[in-house]
């Protein structure tokens, strides 16, 4: 289990851009798997996508594919999640979650972040 700590959250309108970053702190950033997660207002908490221990493999899920864009840069100890052309169907909570293995980040990461607020306005 390591520490992850989000920011980039915020406020923006249809069509607009923001980059979350994830901080992994208590371990070793190249031995996780790195994950997104989100969760809307009244809905349950779905995975986003992840990128893998080298960063050449990417998943994302359809309705983000081509608008989000997930990265790593381990020297920095930071995961990253570009998202842009926002909709307001993507506002929710986003959490940064790593994992040992593809299926763990996937299926139930065992360390997550606290959370940051991601608004899309129409």
């Amino acid at each position: 289990q390591v520490q992850l700590d989000e920011s980039g959250g915020g406020l923006v309108q249809t069509g607009g851009s923001l980059r979350l970053s994830c901080v992994v702190s208590g371990g070793t950033m190249s031995d996780y798997v790195m994950g997104w997660y989100r969760q809307a207002p009244g809905k349950e908490r779905t995975f986003v996508g992840c990128v893998s221990w080298s960063g050449q493999n990417m998943i994302a899920i359809d309705s983000v594919k081509g608008r989000f864009t997930l990265s790593r840069d381990d020297a920095r100890n930071t995961a990253y999640l570009q998202m842009n052309n926002l909709r307001p169907e993507d506002t929710a909570v986003y959490w940064c979650t790593a994992d040992l293995s593809l299926s763990g980040v996937a299926n139930k990461p065992e360390s997550w972040g606290q959370g940051t607020q991601v608004t899309v306005s129409s």
